[in-house]
C-alpha cells in the first residue's frame, strides 16, 4: 500500500498566541482560519486513522488540540474523529461501556451517532413547524416564490 496524504481537521480549545502559531506552523504546514482556532493540515500515511494518530502525536503536546477529524468522508460517507479524553473522562466512557459490553470507541460512536439522529430529527421539526407557521399566512406558490428569491439572492449564492 502506498503512502497517501490525508487532509485533516484541528479544532482547537482556544486561539493560538501568535508565538504557539509561529512553532506549530514550523512543526508541520497548516492552513489556518483568521481566528486561528482551526487548522488543516496534510498528513502522510498509509491510512485515515494513522494519519489522524500520527498528527497526535506529533503536535497534540504543542497545541490545545480539542478534536481532529478527516476533512473527507471516506467511501462509506463516514468522517473519522480522533478525540483525547481527560483520565476522569475515559473512566468514566469506560465505565459506562462496560454496562453496554460494548468497547469504549464503538460506545462513543454510537452516542455520537445518536447525537446526530436527534439533532436531525429536532431540526426537521424546527422547519416543519416554520414552514407551516409561514403557510398559515399565504398560499403555497407564493411561499415557494419567496423562498426562490432568497436562495438566490442570499450572499455568496451561485447563480442558477
Amino acid at each position: 500500500m502506498t503512502m497517501r496524504h490525508h487532509a485533516l481537521d484541528i479544532t482547537l480549545t482556544r486561539a493560538l498566541t501568535p508565538a504557539e502559531l509561529h512553532r506549530a506552523a514550523h512543526t508541520m504546514p497548516l492552513a489556518a482560519t483568521h481566528d486561528a482556532t482551526r487548522f488543516l493540515a496534510l498528513v502522510r500515511a498509509k491510512t485515515p486513522a494513522k494519519a489522524l494518530n500520527r498528527l497526535r502525536h506529533q503536535i497534540g503536546g504543542r497545541l490545545p488540540i480539542d478534536v481532529i477529524t478527516t476533512h473527507y468522508p471516506d467511501p462509506h460517507g463516514q468522517i473519522l474523529i480522533n478525540i483525547t479524553f481527560s483520565p476522569a473522562a475515559h473512566a468514566a466512557l469506560k465505565a459506562a461501556a462496560e454496562q453496554t459490553r460494548r468497547p469504549p470507541n464503538l460506545f462513543v460512536q454510537d452516542a455520537i451517532y445518536q447525537a446526530l439522529a436527534r439533532h436531525a430529527d429536532q431540526e426537521a421539526d424546527r422547519l416543519d413547524r416554520a414552514l407551516q407557521h409561514l403557510l398559515a399566512g399565504t398560499t403555497p406558490p407564493y411561499l415557494l416564490a419567496a423562498f426562490g428569491r432568497a436562495l438566490t439572492h442570499t450572499t455568496g449564492a451561485a447563480p442558477c
